[in-house]
């Protein structure tokens, strides 16, 4: 599992268990494939070590929950999960596999802590394709604010330090998750739609309607957060509101953020439970771009997207290992000391892609000419095997 590990971060021009194998010494990938499909190891309890990890190193009562999906394009049907569906990976509808991810954030750095594979009702009600892909007969078909809801409940259940709640419209339109969220004792800060109705005390409106007929004085210029240029200005309002989806204590709001180069609208179903400051709220939105920062680097930097696995076992191993890669690095750019020589010239802070490398540079050793031949011969020995079956199946197809 080290050596996998190591293999993810390796900076490998493709990152598959033959990479990783040869990479790390091996033979062959047969040792690397079995750790993610047969080897007796349990997954969700190394996603637990990566959640306490993660805590260890940032654990913060005023944290934010964040939650977002990201898809893989794939080809052909049978990895599971795969389907045309709609990824913001693309852009556009293309055949994918789409996961939703739970990050945690706080003043002192965020990572990812939990992920959920979101299987399509084309899959969960077709019983032999999910047993050929290993899924569990217990899974059932679940939106993602439910599998979102039930990350969530995972954390909290074990006892993670958080105060807050991100996510984009996705999970903003679903009432039963921002119900959750209150019971839970959370505040949340969720995009809507500029279609979403919102009751004020001028009855349900359309969230749009209400933006344009607020007054030049409701608007306040604040910062987002920090981001790769400077600080992320926008105007911001607030208007009091209630949802009827969430009962309880605490007050509601429409929050609603205005660029400032064309005045485009975006908007935010808030809640807390109790009155908190405007910049509050506002951070809190903000903080939601720190998980697409985190598919960014576990994807470049981890291999996160890169697995070219079927079944659920496997992407599940595959996944959890990726996002231990990422949270090394994620921790080591948040706690490593200050290099920097203030008689010298000034340095930016060791980011994850510096970090990672400097670690495997150090380690890294080239192989020798013998073990190069070793994996030539053997990666054309399976090319041969394998082009030798599909001939044999075309046979029996065409017969």
């Amino acid at each position: 599992m080290a050596a996998f590990v190591g293999g993810l971060l390796a900076g490998l021009p493709r990152v598959n268990c033959w990479s990783i194998a040869e990479h790390a010494g091996e033979d062959c990938p047969r040792g690397m494939q079995r750790l993610l499909s047969s080897a007796v190891w349990d997954d969700s309890g190394v996603r637990d070590d990566l959640r306490g990890y993660v805590l260890e190193h940032f654990a913060d009562p005023g944290a934010v929950l964040i939650v977002d999906e990201t898809g893989d394009l794939k080809k052909g049907a049978m990895t599971v999960g795969t389907q045309r569906q709609y990824t913001g990976t693309a852009g556009r509808t293309e055949n994918a596999q789409v996961a939703v991810y739970l990050a945690y954030a706080s003043a002192a750095g965020s990572a990812f802590i939990d992920r959920a594979l979101y299987l399509p009702r084309s899959w969960t009600g077709d019983p032999a394709r999910c047993q050929a892909a290993g899924v569990p007969a217990s899974v059932v078909f679940a939106t993602k604010p439910a599998l979102a809801r039930q990350m969530i409940g995972r954390a909290l259940d074990a006892g993670t330090p958080a105060a807050w709640a991100t996510g984009d419209e996705v999970y903003g339109q679903d009432p039963a998750l921002r119900a959750d969220l209150a019971r839970s004792g959370l505040g949340y800060v969720l995009a809507v739609a500029k279609s979403h109705p919102v009751s004020t005390g001028i009855g349900a409106r359309p969230a749009i309607e209400l933006a344009r007929k607020l007054p030049a004085r409701a608007w306040q210029r604040l910062s987002a957060g920090a981001g790769a240029k400077g600080p992320r200005w926008y105007d911001w309002a607030l208007i009091e509101a209630s949802d009827p989806a969430v009962t309880g204590s605490g007050p509601h709001w429409l929050l609603i953020r205005r660029r400032i180069s064309d005045g485009e609208y975006a908007f935010y179903r808030a809640h807390a439970p109790r009155r908190v400051p405007l910049g509050q709220l506002v951070r809190v939105a903000g903080s939601r771009w720190k998980i697409e920062d985190g598919f960014a680097g576990g994807k470049e930097l981890a291999g996160l997207d890169e697995h070219q696995v079927r079944s659920w076992t496997s992407w599940h191993r595959w996944t959890i290992l990726a996002l231990l890669a990422h949270a090394f690095l994620s921790v080591m750019a948040a706690t490593v000391p200050d290099d920097s020589d203030p008689g010298a010239d000034t340095l930016i802070p060791l980011t994850r892609n510096e970090i990672r490398r400097l670690f495997t540079g150090l380690r890294w050793q080239p192989a020798a000419p013998r073990r190069q031949l070793h994996w030539s011969r053997w990666r054309r020995r399976h090319q041969a095997t394998a082009q030798a079956c599909h001939y044999r199946r075309r046979a029996l197809a065409v017969t």
